[in-house]
């Protein structure tokens, strides 16, 4: 009788405690989100997603020389630059604003020396129209290296880099542009040979038997290099149909300075920019082809120095 009613006292603790907990599991998942809604949620996720593709047009000429869009491997190159540039929109932008500031100079030169203005988007993918240094160690916004910048009558020491000096380089560009287009005779290849080189791109012409760019095998580099400039030409002249709407506030103005001459050896620059209203950052901002503090200068030669007007720094 007493195992009994000691049998029957643990059941019924057993069925307190079972109901205990199935009443506790019940209220939990009663409080908790159902596993549709957090579905649900996951699935709603629709905002900014890429639903259509990128503007390509009918038709697209590089210096008044026609791109074969009918052709599939064409337009799809094509297209993966413009993927490719479109979406990368913190460089893309940071080109348009420099753009503003620096390609009405270039574009001035390169009409004066005959080149098409197509060629205004090479720096562009080049540098970013920036002063920057490639890891084989071209330089400037147009990438010379030493030889050639040298041949091209850049002077580069160790106190002076005219690679650096966008008027003085964007005119050995043209020289050089202009001496590639007499060897090829098509703008398009003159393009690729910036990257690969005149003789490069002559050998793979003569191996491959064809006498167009589009029609040749290339390496990856040289291969999407004319697509690219042609992805940013798109890009810079029809902004809108990339999604790309800057205000004029947002872009960078050309800073106002006036040429000086020098002659002579300046053997303080800091205390040159001082003497003439401004200081050695912005002298150098805007002759980056002064290398140190010091302008040696014992032959006499003639340099032109850029010194900001008094309200340079105050552009809006």
């Amino acid at each position: 009788m007493r195992k009994s009613k000691a049998l029957n006292s643990k059941l019924l603790m057993f069925v307190i405690v079972v109901f205990l907990i199935l009443t506790g599991s019940f209220l939990f998942l009663s409080l908790s989100p159902e596993p549709t809604i957090i579905e649900a949620q996951q699935i709603e996720c629709k905002e900014d997603t890429i639903t259509t593709g990128l503007f390509i047009p009918d038709s697209l000429s590089f210096c008044g020389e026609k791109v074969p869009l009918q052709y599939f491997d064409v337009r799809e190159s094509l297209d993966r630059e413009l993927l490719i540039n479109v979406y990368f929109q913190s460089q893309t932008l940071g080109f348009i604003k420099r753009a503003n500031r620096f390609l009405p100079y270039i574009d001035s030169v390169l009409l004066a020396n005959d080149i098409p203005i197509d060629f205004r988007y090479l720096p562009i993918i080049e540098s970013g129209l920036l002063n920057a240094t490639s890891p084989a160690g071209a330089r400037g916004f147009w990438q010379f290296m030493e030889a050639t910048g040298k041949d091209y009558g850049l002077e580069i020491n160790s106190y002076i880099d005219e690679r650096y000096n966008l008027e003085l380089a964007t005119k050995a560009a043209c020289r050089y542009l202009r001496n590639s287009y007499q060897i090829l005779n098509n703008w398009t290849l003159v393009a690729a040979s910036y990257n690969m080189g005149v003789n490069g791109i002559k050998r793979r012409l003569d191996a491959q038997k064809v006498n167009s760019y589009y029609d040749l095998d290339l390496n990856s580099e040289t291969a999407r290099y004319v697509f690219r400039i042609l992805a940013f030409k798109l890009i810079i002249e029809n902004q809108k149909n990339y999604f790309i709407d800057l205000k004029k506030e947002d872009l960078y103005k050309p800073i106002p300075f006036e040429l000086i001459l020098v002659d002579t050896t300046i053997t303080d620059l800091t205390e040159f920019a001082l003497s003439r209203g401004t200081n050695y950052k912005i002298l150098t901002i805007l002759n980056p082809w002064l290398l140190e503090n010091t302008l040696m200068n014992k032959s006499r030669k003639e340099y032109v120095v850029k010194i900001p007007t008094p309200t340079a720094r105050n552009i809006k």
